[in-house]
C-alpha cells in the first residue's frame, strides 16, 4: 500500500520510517562472542554482574591508611606496614597505627581514610622502637584531618553485584567490552550478523579499473555501501553489477533472497523505461511503499521478497548514500535487534542564504564550523545536486531543513546533523 502525503505519491520520512520499523522484527539467532570479537555486536540479553567492583574497598590514592578519629587530636600515627595492589596488609590497624598504602591497595582491616602521600612528612620515632620493638620505628606525621571514607572506593561503588551492565540490544562500543571484562566477563550472547545483499543495477555502469565506452560511467555507490555496511557490522554479500533485464534481475534477486536478510539494491527504482527493480520486487514478493519525500532521494522503495526484506536505492551517488543513512540503517538496526537511538541534531546558524523548496524533507549537504566564541555556523557546501558526490566527500553534516521548510535567510536557526562513525 503506498501513502502519500500533501505531495501527490510522496511518503513523509517518518511515516516512511514508522512503517519500516513496524513491519519488522529483529532476527531470533544468537550465538556467543568473545569479548576480543564483541566490537559493534549486538547484545541478545542483559548482561549481569556476578560480582561486586571494585570488590574490596580500596584506596583511590598513594598514601597512608588509618583510622581517621585518631588523627583529631593528635597529628603523628606510627607506621606498622605497607599495602599494595595485589598484596594486602595483613593484619589490622590499631589506635595510633597508620599504613603505607598503593592506589587500588584493599583497604586494611580497622582502617577507615586514607591521606595522599603530599598531605604526610616521614620521620623518626622519638623511642627509637615501636610496640613490636623495632629499632628505628617510623613515625608519620599528617597535615590533614581526613574525614571518615576520604580517598576510600568503597566496594560495589561502580558497579553492584546483581546489577545491570549492559541492557539487551546494546550495541558494544570499546567502552562496553572493557565494562564487561572489568565484571569477569569474557564472552556474551549477540545477535547473530545480518546477512546483506549488494546488488547495483544499469547497463551503463562499469566498475572502476576498466576503460570507459561512450554512455558508460564507473559504478561507484556499491563501494560506499559495502564500506557502511561493514562498519554497521553486517555480513555483505555483494552481487556485483546486473544488467538491466527483467530476466537477469529476477534470477539475481531470487539467488539473494534465498541468501540475506535484506537485499540493498542501486538504481532501477524510478520511472525510466529500463527501470525493472519495482516490477521485480513485484513478481517475486510484495511493495509496502515507493517514493518518499526526501531530498535527495525520493525513488526509495520498501518492501519483501519472499524471505528476505529490500531496499531500492535510488542510483544517483549521493541520494543512495543519503538514504542509507536515513532511511536503511534504521531498517538495520531493528532486524539486528539494535535499541532505537535518538539522532543527534544540533541548532546552527546559517551562514548564507539556503535555497528550498516545500514538499521533501532535505538533507543539504555543509560544513559547520565553530567561532571564536564557541557558536556553531553552517553553510551548504558547494553544488547540491544528487550526483555531486564531493558535496558529501568534503562536508561534515547535513543540514536538515524539513519537509514543509522553504528557503532559509542567513542568520536562521538550522539543524544540522554532524557526521559521525556508523559504530557509535
Amino acid at each position: 500500500m503506498i501513502v502519500s502525503c500533501d505531495t501527490p505519491g510522496l511518503l513523509p520520512i517518518s511515516q516512511a520510517l514508522n512503517a519500516m520499523r513496524s513491519a519488522i522484527s529483529a532476527v531470533k539467532e544468537h550465538e556467543q562472542c568473545s569479548l576480543m570479537h564483541g566490537r559493534g555486536r549486538i547484545l541478545a540479553e542483559d548482561v549481569i554482574s556476578r560480582v561486586n567492583v571494585p570488590p574490596s574497598d580500596n584506596s583511590a590514592m598513594d598514601g597512608y591508611a588509618m583510622v581517621a578519629a585518631d588523627l583529631e587530636e593528635n597529628d603523628t600515627l606510627e607506621l606498622v606496614g605497607s599495602a599494595f595492589a595485589g598484596i594486602p596488609f595483613e593484619g589490622a590497624v590499631s589506635k595510633g597505627q597508620c599504613v603505607r598504602i598503593m592506589t587500588g591497595a584493599i583497604i586494611p582491616a580497622g582502617a577507615d581514610a586514607v591521606v595522599m602521600q603530599e598531605n604526610t612528612t616521614e620521620c623518626k620515632s622519638p623511642t627509637g622502637t615501636n610496640k613490636t620493638n623495632e629499632p628505628h620505628a617510623k613515625i608519620i606525621q599528617f597535615t590533614q584531618r581526613p574525614k571518615l571514607g576520604n580517598s576510600v572506593r568503597r566496594a560495589g561503588e561502580d558497579i553492584s553485584q546483581g546489577a545491570v551492565v549492559l541492557r539487551k540490544g546494546t550495541r558494544l562500543l570499546p567502552s562496553h567490552l572493557s565494562l564487561l571484562a572489568s565484571v569477569g566477563i569474557a564472552n556474551v550472547l549477540v545477535v547473530r550478523k545480518l546477512n546483506v545483499g549488494l546488488i547495483a543495477t544499469g547497463d551503463e555502469l562499469v566498475s572502476p579499473g576498466e576503460p570507459l565506452k561512450a554512455g558508460q560511467i564507473y559504478e561507484s555507490n556499491r563501494y560506499a555501501l559495502h564500506a557502511m555496511l561493514q562498519e554497521f557490522g553486517a555480513n555483505v554479500i555483494d552481487f556485483g553489477i546486473v544488467e538491466d533485464k527483467l530476466n537477469s534481475l529476477k534470477q539475481t534477486f531470487a539467488d539473494a533472497d534465498r541468501r540475506c536478510d535484506i537485499v540493498l539494491s542501486c538504481g532501477g527504482v524510478s520511472v525510466g523505461d529500463a527501470d525493472y527493480v519495482k516490477d521485480v520486487l513485484q513478481a517475486l514478493g510484495s511493495v509496502n511503499f515507493w517514493k518518499v519525500a526526501i531530498k535527495p532521494g525520493k525513488p526509495f522503495a520498501f518492501g519483501k521478497l519472499s524471505q528476505a526484506w529490500f531496499c531500492g536505492l535510488p542510483g544517483n551517488p549521493v541520494s543512495s548514500y543519503v538514504t542509507f543513512e536515513q532511511l536503511v540503517k534504521p531498517v538495520l538496526e531493528t532486524l539486528s535487534g539494535q535499541t532505537r537511538r535518538p539522532t543527534l541534531l544540533l541548532n546552527a546558524t546559517a551562514d548564507c542564504d539556503i535555497r528550498k523548496a516545500p514538499g521533501r524533507a532535505d538533507y543539504q549537504r555543509g560544513i559547520y564550523r565553530l567561532d571564536s566564541n564557541g557558536e556553531l555556523f553552517v553553510s551548504p557546501n558547494g553544488k547540491q545536486g544528487s550526483g555531486v558526490m564531493s558535496s558529501i566527500a568534503h562536508a561534515n553534516c547535513y543540514i536538515v531543513l524539513p519537509q514543509d521548510t522553504g528557503s532559509i535567510e542567513q542568520g536562521s536557526t538550522v539543524q544540522i546533523q554532524p557526521f559521525t562513525s556508523l559504530a557509535y
